[in-house]
């Protein structure tokens, strides 16, 4: 008995070798297993931050986006395409889009096989994109500001081919008149006056055009010193022969500062402030007055003329339009091309200044430019 106990003992070392083994493994794989669970959970975590990220950045486009599965139920949608197509971004989920988007065009356009091209209604245009086993994602724009541009480069060019086919068609018939009949010394020069003026009335018309052209594909004026005594004395050169042109007996008055000058571009500033003063003197009848100021970095023009209804003031400065044509045919081929505001208003914002006017009908109107406002 005595010679089995080293016999037992090796047992029993052995066996509690064995447990102390198997919970040691057991605690090493409990230990693996939390630490395994612990870094899923933070990816689960991660992953799902990440989602939330993107899900507030798409949240954030500007446009429209609205996730459809392939059965065309929205599975999801920002809030601009909520806006726009008057969905519930949350109540709408799992809901078919045909039975909420319901104009014909958009469901006509849904029953598509392809969509290379966009559809445009209401101010807005759609388009879906395909993905996936089905699904596809429907972008949506607010394109109010896209049609109102192109309406107004529409207006824009009827009116340029107004402004160039009436001069055209005079000086047209003019040369018809001096190739088919046989005139005086002094008729010919009567029609060869009236030709030159059309002429200048169509440079006139063309060197605007070319000035708002620069005027937009610039991105900054140059900037230099602007001797403004040397620059309002040139308009008010160019105002004095406009009265004459005119045949008119007016009062004009410059009140200029000395030593006012400022940073900008002379060409511009000569070009802006030079619109505003032969506005004045166009629409200033006989008798009346026009007072130039340049004080502090604001030039203000008054004028006795016939003024501006209240209605016309926050149009004015739009490309080629008139207050009244009944004016313009009173001014004849002295009247401005139209565009002389349209001028002003490009010169004041690319100088950080702002254009101010005030009229009255019957009292006449003061236009006011602000710099550094």
């Amino acid at each position: 008995m005595m010679n089995d106990w080293p016999l037992l003992v090796g047992l029993v070392v052995v066996v509690l070798t064995s447990i102390f083994w198997m919970r040691g493994r057991e605690q090493r794989l409990s230990h693996q297993f939390q630490r395994q669970l612990k870094a899923e959970r933070q990816s689960s975590n991660q992953s799902e931050q990440r989602l939330q990220a993107f899900l507030l950045a798409l949240q954030a486009s500007p446009n429209g986006l609205v996730i459809l599965d392939s059965e065309r139920r929205i599975e999801w949608c920002n809030q601009t395409a909520a806006r726009l197509l008057g969905l519930d971004a949350s109540r709408d989920i799992a809901q078919h889009i045909a039975h909420l988007v319901r104009t014909p065009q958009f469901l006509e356009y849904l029953s598509q096989e392809h969509f290379e091209n966009e559809l445009r209604f209401d101010n807005k245009a759609l388009q879906l994109h395909p993905y996936g086993l089905g699904r596809a994602l429907l972008l949506v724009r607010d394109v109010t500001d896209v049609e109102r541009a192109e309406q107004m480069r529409r207006d824009f060019v009827a009116n340029v081919s107004h402004e160039i086919r009436t001069p055209l068609t005079v000086l047209s018939g003019f040369i018809e008149t001096l190739q088919t009949l046989e005139l005086s010394t002094d008729e010919q020069k009567h029609y060869l006056q009236l030709m030159a003026t059309q002429s200048q009335r169509l440079g006139a018309l063309v060197a605007d055009l070319l000035t708002l052209s620069k005027l937009d594909a610039q991105a900054k004026p140059l900037l230099e010193r602007v001797d403004m005594q040397s620059l309002l004395l040139q308009c008010e050169r160019e105002a004095r022969a406009l009265v004459v042109t005119l045949k008119r007996e007016m009062t004009i008055t410059f009140d200029v500062a000395p030593g006012a000058d400022m940073l900008g571009s002379t060409s511009e500033l000569q070009s802006a402030f030079s619109n505003l003063i032969t506005n004045a003197v166009r629409y200033t009848p006989d008798g009346g007055t026009v007072h130039v100021q340049w004080r502090q970095d604001v030039l203000t023009v008054t004028d006795t003329g016939l003024g501006i209804a209240s209605e016309h003031l926050p149009r004015l400065t739009e490309r080629f339009y008139r207050v009244d044509k009944s004016r313009i045919r009173e001014l004849g081929e002295t009247a401005g091309t139209g565009l002389g505001l349209a001028i002003v208003k490009h010169v004041a914002q690319r100088h950080g200044a702002e254009l101010e006017i005030e009229s009255s009908i019957g009292v006449g109107s003061t236009f006011r430019l602000i710099f550094g406002k």
